[in-house]
């Protein structure tokens, strides 16, 4: 069976659909990683678990959510994002996309 291809990456600025924030995407699964009861509880619409899920920096918020990729779209506003763990992933914003932080030595 073919791994699913993400169709964003991290880095990437991107607005929820359903519940109409923006954020900018920390990390992708290839699929669905959380617990069945996870599911059950906060994936209300129930998207698919073989298809990509996405860690995703809330702009104005401290938290983090879980989405599924049929939830998200790109994030077309140009404005950046505001979260206090920006830092922790990302160098600074740079063509309206946030590079990863490389780790120092």
């Amino acid at each position: 069976m073919e791994t699913p291809r993400a169709r964003f990456y991290v880095g990437q600025p991107v607005h929820h659909r359903l519940f109409d924030y923006r954020g900018v995407v920390a990390d992708a699964d290839a699929t669905f990683q959380g617990s069945d009861d996870w599911y059950e509880t906060m994936a209300r619409s129930k998207p698919p678990k073989d298809r990509p899920w996405y860690h995703v920096l809330v702009h104005d918020a401290e938290h983090t959510t879980y989405v599924a990729e049929r939830n998200l779209e790109p994030d077309l506003t140009g404005e950046p994002i505001r979260h206090p763990d920006l830092g922790l992933y990302f160098d600074e914003r740079r063509d309206g996309l946030y590079p990863r932080r490389q780790p120092s030595n």
